[in-house]
């Protein structure tokens, strides 16, 4: 039998969450049936959609939504094999049974060079919103100028890099000194805080006189 530890939500966080917000638990898991498959976290993530989510879908007492890469530690599902990785939407708790339906095999062929934790970043949910909002929606071109905001954040970074790998002019927009230096760093060809800008038309204009092919939000707001 294998103690599972999971974070609780405590209570429904205003602001930036607390640690008091929530609580560390055990649960007792139960023997494997046929078919199912014991797993053991290996990255958890953090992400932006766990403020509303949380609020919207979660009860104070539930064990806190997300995603995570696991190691598969024992087996009884013949489609699954001991020591192979994968991506599942199981909260945050250290180990969990699953009957494979929800799971997502990472490659047989990952590079160990890679970390897996980028099947949670960059090869993952964030990374594909980036994929397919720059290709498929804002339909990309290149020569184009892109005005990324929030871009120093899981999407907006990798929307910089390929809008750059795509022969693209990138301005990225970020609320600290720190976060424009970063922008700079992964090839960003402007880069300004929001927050510190006089104008905020200025630092626009001032980053693109041309003006911008296509705008990539990721704020939604005015």
């Amino acid at each position: 039998m294998v103690t599972a530890k999971v974070w609780v939500l405590k209570k429904h966080f205003e602001g930036f969450p607390k640690t008091s917000d929530f609580d560390l638990k055990k649960i007792e898991l139960p023997d494997l049936k046929d078919g199912e498959l014991l797993l053991e976290s290996v990255f958890l993530s953090v992400d932006p959609y766990m403020r509303p989510y949380s609020r919207r879908d979660m009860k104070e007492g539930d064990i806190m939504i997300g995603t995570q890469v696991a190691r598969i530690v024992e087996s009884k599902n013949p489609a699954f094999t001991v020591g192979d990785f994968v991506v599942a939407r199981s909260g945050w708790r250290t180990h969990f049974i699953s009957d494979g339906k929800d799971l997502q095999l990472l490659p047989s062929s990952w590079p160990e060079s890679l970390p897996r934790s980028l099947a949670l970043g960059t090869v993952g949910m964030p990374g594909l919103t980036a994929y397919f909002g720059l290709l498929e929606v804002c339909k990309m071109k290149p020569g184009e100028t892109v005005l990324v905001n929030a871009a120093a954040g899981a999407v907006g970074s990798v929307v910089g890099q390929l809008a750059k790998i795509g022969g693209c002019k990138v301005v990225g927009c970020a609320g600290s000194d720190d976060k424009v230096a970063y922008l700079k760093e992964i090839g960003f060809d402007e880069a300004f805080n929001y927050k510190t800008v006089t104008s905020l038309d200025e630092a626009l204009r001032k980053a693109s006189p041309d003006g911008y092919d296509c705008f990539f939000d990721n704020v939604s707001s005015e």
